[in-house]
């Protein structure tokens, strides 16, 4: 899979399941830790740092 392509789906899937895309660019490690505890606190904020952390 391509770089772009790669990245679109992380994009997507951050939109849908957030702590999935982070473990996926990150693993687990504190962000994904951070990350699940944002989208239990509420989707949206989940969903933007997932989506932060895809872009770096």
């Amino acid at each position: 899979m391509g770089h772009k392509t790669r990245k679109g789906v992380l994009y997507v899937t951050s939109f849908f399941v957030p702590p999935l895309a982070v473990y996926l660019r990150r693993g687990t490690n504190a962000d994904f830790g951070l990350n699940v505890l944002l989208t239990l606190l509420g989707w949206i904020p989940g969903v933007l740092h997932a989506m932060y952390l895809v872009s770096k």
